[in-house]
């Protein structure tokens, strides 16, 4: 059982749902290229601090479990990857343009909440060229793109079921 923050709804989740790279697999393989362009020419640790804050805000235990781990394995430091949620507050921790993708990823991902401010788009078009911000961007709609997957299909942190 799982609770949704937003609503305080408990969430149970006992009957089995789909499998979706079994049931649409060209759905799924799609997924997964598009993902694989949006990390294209990126920094490894700044597409899984991208994909840890949009885990968080999207309360996504399967991925921010996966992407942590990754980081981890890709050499990322326990400080920073507890500081990823409260980066406003520990800034010292990344760089500028970490910061700059941060606040993106926070735009985009509750882009409900009122759209990507034009202050936060530039800041970001100041520390990433223009393809570098296109794969920004595509990789922020991924990773939410991801974390909806997980949440729809009630994936479970801890199992990483990558192939």
């Amino acid at each position: 059982m799982t609770t949704n923050t937003n609503t305080n709804a408990q969430v149970t989740t006992t009957t089995p749902r789909l499998d979706l790279a079994r049931t649409a697999p060209k759905v799924f393989r799609a997924l997964i290229g598009f993902d694989a362009a949006a990390r294209e020419g990126l920094d490894p640790a700044l597409v899984e601090l991208i994909q840890i804050r949009a885990s968080h805000l999207n309360h996504c235990a399967y991925c921010l479990h996966m992407h942590t781990n990754d980081a981890r394995k890709a050499g990322e430091s326990e400080d920073r990857l507890h500081m990823v949620a409260v980066w406003r507050e520990a800034r010292h921790f990344f760089t500028e343009r970490e910061q700059a993708a941060l606040a993106l990823t926070e735009s985009v991902t509750l882009v409900a909440d009122g759209g990507v401010p034009d202050d936060v788009y530039a800041q970001a078009a100041v520390h990433f060229d223009e393809q570098e911000l296109a794969h920004v961007l595509s990789l922020i709609l991924t990773i939410n793109t991801w974390n909806r997957v997980a949440l729809a299909t009630a994936k479970v942190a801890g199992t990483d079921q990558r192939r």
